[in-house]
């Protein structure tokens, strides 16, 4: 499966083709469903494109985002830098009335386990998100209830695409006792380098604007599309290297 992450915590100073408003996540999840994504993870962000978890702002972006692509799984974010009190974040995630099919929640953050215990109850799908370099995964594998999450979304935070690869690999041997579905992705210059290692490994994978700026060779993306047709691209070239290589009978 490849997820296109539209936005994340990045601002229009970032890149100018960010997706803020409802109707441009609208317009960028069809042209990022267009290009090949299968699932779509957003920020919902106020008036002044901070990132938020408040009902009438979630409501607005996942209605408009089913919307425009109503066979598509939609996930939003449950990070604490919208709400550094979990359990106000939980109470957040209560009062919607427009729920979304899953959410992330970051289990190296105080509180991760009030926030799920929430979406549990709203039947909201649980992507749990797990940090190389924190105690993310050791406290998730803990958890009673880790079994009722959807997927988990392991997220590679070291930046070298030099490097990446084998931080990736370390951080799937501690989630290999969880026995769930894994979403391996990476972030900034080292993107593409944990993308390989997720089409490698046939992992589900993203991207997007959250995670990356810019093509695998170098060139600013012009938009979601643009960097899940470059997945795309990815993936089949795997794909057929591996018909290639498979012995004759």
């Amino acid at each position: 499966m490849l997820q296109v992450c539209l936005n994340g915590a990045r601002t229009r100073t970032e890149s100018a083709h960010l997706p803020i408003t409802p109707r441009e996540l609208a317009a960028a999840a069809r042209e990022a469903v267009e290009a090949g994504a299968q699932d779509i993870h957003l920020h919902p962000k106020d008036d002044d494109g901070a990132d938020t978890l408040e009902p009438a702002y979630v409501d607005a972006a996942v209605a408009a985002v089913r919307a425009a692509v109503p066979d598509i799984p939609i996930g939003v974010t449950t990070g604490a830098w919208t709400s550094p009190d979990a359990r106000r974040r939980a109470a957040l995630v209560r009062s919607w009335t427009v729920l979304p099919d899953h959410a992330s929640v970051n289990w190296h953050e105080d509180g991760a386990t009030t926030v799920a215990d929430a979406l549990l109850e709203r039947g909201v799908g649980i992507e749990a998100g797990i940090y190389s370099g924190t105690p993310a995964a050791r406290r998730f594998l803990a958890w009673p209830r880790r079994d009722r999450v959807l997927r988990v979304l392991a997220e590679v935070t070291d930046t070298d695409p030099h490097t990446a690869p084998a931080v990736a690999v370390s951080l799937l041997d501690e989630l290999g006792s969880a026995g769930l579905p894994i979403l391996l992705h990476g972030e900034e210059a080292a993107a593409w380098a944990v993308l390989r290692t997720a089409v490698a490994r046939g992992l589900d994978t993203r991207i997007g604007l959250e995670d990356v700026l810019r093509l695998p060779d170098g060139a600013p993306a012009t938009g979601n599309a643009a960097l899940i047709r470059a997945a795309r691209a990815m993936i089949e070239a795997s794909a057929h290297s591996s018909e290639d290589t498979k012995p004759e009978r």
